[in-house]
């Protein structure tokens, strides 16, 4: 089996973790907010960023070189958990991920003041192209009212864009440590301020469904990490878009759900304009920056660290051997 295929493979069954998180997130979605939600989901993920934090020797602090940024980009991150998460308790999976799936167009559209990316006119056409494929999926003026969770969803797929662009224009000269501590505290703060007003007793079985949350995180950002260290990205990047059909098998197993005409027809626009982005972005005379390819995070909600945080962790630990 070549390096591709096995990237590919490991690419599909990093989604499929990522997929079945999204799933217990809306089961815990129908009784407990999102905020309790997600300061469960950090606690349970602290373990694995002390044992990260461990391990990394270099010298220096964690004063970020770039606190503006680093502060827009860690509020970001945490509205983003807060709004994706809200989003899977109201929609439908299917929805969730169609609408989260504009995250590459919104990338290429931030990237253009951001990181002075130039977007051409095929990039631009594509681009217009997957928005009115959202159109078709949230349907406004049709008799199906647009709602919150919409809403959310819409929003998480922009601040998640926002924290995507943000690594890219400040990762080479902020420590990676910064990057994944900062929004994780936040979360953890925040969340605990909020937890009197919001906290709903969980007894023992959907406690531990916060950890099950939390291991399956693990489990897709190590396979995704491992598709990166073998394949190229072209190869492992539109491989995220194999969560609407995960979307659609847990949507009809786990809640009686199914995905209409219009979802399908918004997301394969979606889908299509998102992968032309990639393949387009590997040409160098076209994108310098690529903001899009080299985003190896799903969605950066906060509770979890980043995927460059992790390769850059096992990288180093292979030269040191």
């Amino acid at each position: 089996m070549n390096s591709t295929l096995r990237g590919a493979l490991f690419s599909l069954a990093a989604f499929g973790f990522y997929a079945t998180h999204d799933v217990v997130v809306k089961l815990l979605g129908e009784t407990y907010s999102s905020f309790q939600i997600i300061f469960f989901s950090g606690l349970m993920g602290f373990p694995l960023v002390t044992l990260m934090l461990m391990g990394d020797r270099r010298d220096g602090t964690l004063i970020p070189r770039h606190p503006w940024w680093t502060a827009l980009r860690t509020v970001a991150a945490m509205v983003t958990g807060v709004m994706g998460f809200f989003a899977f308790s109201k929609l439908p999976l299917a929805q969730c991920y169609a609408i989260f799936f504009a995250m590459p167009l919104l990338i290429t559209l931030m990237a253009i003041p951001m990181l002075g990316e130039k977007v051409g006119l095929r990039r631009g056409v594509a681009v217009i192209v997957g928005l009115i494929g959202v159109i078709i999926v949230l349907r406004p003026g049709s008799g199906d009212a647009l709602g919150i969770g919409h809403l959310a969803a819409l929003g998480a797929a922009i601040t998640g864009a926002l924290t995507s662009v943000i690594v890219r224009k400040i990762g080479s000269e902020e420590r990676s440590v910064v990057l994944m501590l900062y929004p994780m505290v936040l979360s953890f703060f925040v969340m605990g301020l909020v937890m009197p007003f919001v906290y709903v007793p969980m007894p023992i079985d959907h406690l531990a469904l916060t950890a099950v949350m939390a291991f399956l995180g693990m489990l897709g950002a190590l396979g995704i990490i491992a598709a990166y260290r073998i394949a190229p990205a072209v190869i492992v990047a539109p491989m995220q878009y194999s969560q609407i059909i995960w979307a659609a098998l847990y949507g009809w197993l786990f809640f009686d759900e199914s995905v209409d005409f219009y979802t399908w027809v918004g997301t394969a626009v979606i889908v299509a304009s998102g992968i032309y982005i990639v393949l387009r972005e590997q040409a160098p005379s076209v994108s310098q920056n690529r903001p899009v390819t080299e985003s190896r995070t799903r969605f950066d909600y906060g509770t979890m660290p980043r995927i460059s945080s992790w390769l850059k962790r096992f990288d180093r630990s292979a030269d040191e051997r």
